[in-house]
């Protein structure tokens, strides 16, 4: 059955659709950078208001602002922006069809169609998705990139922006001439204070153009931090034939485990849909969560997926199976990385590494170390090293941490133990492969890069852990270390 709004009235059995009435529904969110994880995640809370008969003018019109997006924007608008959600539940796979986005905006240089939507006063919220690495942020401290081309270039055009930021810039001067109001930008990516680090960009891009803009920005509009977890493996031809096994002709299914989790600053300038009628946290206190998170769950992806690639292991599952790198990772996280970690109500962080453990160990969700792997410029400072930081301040061991940028570094010289090539996995792949090749003789010049690691090179007892390790690592092999780490 090809997926559409005619379908809907005649889903496989077991199959459940909207029950509103989707050509009833209005716009109220913009989000920027739709792929799976927006779909498994912000859109399904969504979309649980609406089957309450709730938030039915919070529709999503989706849009993004790279050349890739077009491909997602064909395939969505071909099935009326439906989307076959399949939740991979060790006991039970499920399945529904969600309908909150409504439309997929074109995809343009000037990103003209993008700042008109947005400048449309019924857009109340504008929600991005597009990656740690995706804020123009200085990976040597966090602060603005200013100098960055993209930046300069929209800096110079402000009316014709080719960036996310330089489209939200525009659409608010259009709303604040028109006194229409400001709109909150809510990010939903993995960065700790995202909502603290997208005011920056947004308020800073602002202000290299128009510094009255920019202050009105700063004065008017909201930017609520927030912490989004589910895990949502890419969707390739396994997850569509997965989709017509159960009778659903989907060009774009999304599979995602049978875990969710959103907390919210409640900070908006212009109303919000009731999510937490839908299962959302609202709070003042999102930074705990996050923390939380970020530290274990997100860094933890880090400790499995480097060692991983080196080692030939497929999948994230595959590695909580592995008899060295599973207790790696919950020595590591539970020895090293939980001491600097705050409990949040009802849990602590020895609970939620238990429960990461399980979530991971999710034999159903075929998330690859490749994925989890990638882009590891941005994951390891925003992830690992906050807590390496830390730890060298405290005095607390640090010996499986830096095992950890150990395992960073052999990946990204850019072979696998049994020989194998592993591809660029990373913007900054050259460098980072350049760096990894000379550090095999010199452990020091991987911490020389200053713009990830600043001066932990300078600290001893973490430098001298980390250069044992990864000297340890090319003349022993991963499984020695790991095996030496685990017994002491």
């Amino acid at each position: 059955m090809k997926l559409n709004n005619a379908a809907l009235t005649n889903l496989p059995e077991g199959i459940e659709g909207p029950r509103y009435d989707r050509a009833a529904l209005t716009a109220g969110i913009v989000h920027i950078g739709l792929g799976n994880f927006h779909r498994a995640h912000q859109a399904w809370y969504l979309h649980r208001l609406m089957q309450q008969g709730r938030a039915l003018d919070w529709a999503i019109i989706g849009a993004g602002v790279r050349a890739p997006d077009a491909a997602m924007r064909d395939k969505l608008l071909a099935q009326d922006c439906l989307t076959t959600l399949i939740e991979l539940d060790p006991k039970g796979i499920s399945a529904e069809v969600t309908g909150p986005m409504i439309d997929f905006l074109p995809i343009e240089p000037d990103n003209a169609a993008l700042i008109r939507a947005m400048a449309d006063p019924a857009i109340r919220i504008v929600g991005l998705t597009v990656t740690e690495g995706g804020y123009y942020r200085d990976p040597s401290d966090g602060s603005f990139a200013a100098g960055h081309p993209d930046i300069r270039a929209d800096a110079a055009s402000p009316d014709a922006p080719g960036t996310a930021f330089g489209a939200i810039v525009a659409a608010l001067r259009l709303r604040r001439d028109a006194g229409t109001g400001p709109f909150t930008v809510l990010s939903c990516d993995n960065l700790q204070g995202n909502g603290h680090i997208v005011r920056s960009t947004v308020v800073e891009l602002a202000r290299l153009s128009d510094a009255e803009l920019a202050d009105w920005i700063d004065s008017n509009v909201s930017f609520p931090n927030s912490m989004v977890d589910c895990i949502v493996p890419a969707t390739g031809p396994s997850e569509i034939a997965r989709a017509q096994a159960l009778g659903v002709d989907d060009a774009a299914p999304v599979t995602h485990e049978n875990f969710r989790q959103w907390v919210i600053e409640d900070a908006f300038c212009a109303d919000r849909p009731p999510w937490e009628e839908a299962g959302v946290t609202l709070t003042d206190d999102v930074h705990t969560y996050e923390s939380m998170k970020l530290r274990l769950l997100n860094a933890g992806h880090q400790v499995l997926a480097n060692v991983g690639e080196v080692l030939s292991v497929e999948t994230i599952h595959g590695c909580m199976a592995h008899p060295q790198i599973g207790p790696f990772f919950r020595k590591v996280l539970g020895t090293e990385v939980a001491p600097h970690v705050t409990p949040v109500p009802g849990m602590t962080p020895q609970d939620y590494i238990a429960l990461i453990s399980d979530r991971f160990a999710n034999p159903e969700i075929r998330d690859t170390t490749r994925r989890v792997a990638f882009d590891g410029s941005s994951r390891h400072p925003g992830f690992v090293l906050p807590t390496v930081r830390e730890a060298v301040a405290a005095g607390t061991p640090v010996a499986g941490l830096a095992l950890v940028e150990a395992f960073w570094a052999r990946m990204c010289a850019g072979t696998r133990e049994d020989g194998s090539t592993i591809a660029p996995n990373d913007p900054y792949w050259d460098s980072l492969q350049e760096a990894a090749l000379a550090a095999r003789a010199a452990p020091l010049v991987w911490l020389g890069q200053a713009q990830y690691y600043g001066a932990l090179a300078e600290n001893a007892a973490f430098a001298d852990a980390f250069s044992a390790a990864l000297t340890a690592i090319w003349d022993k092999g991963c499984v020695a270390v790991l095996e030496d780490y685990l017994a002491n």
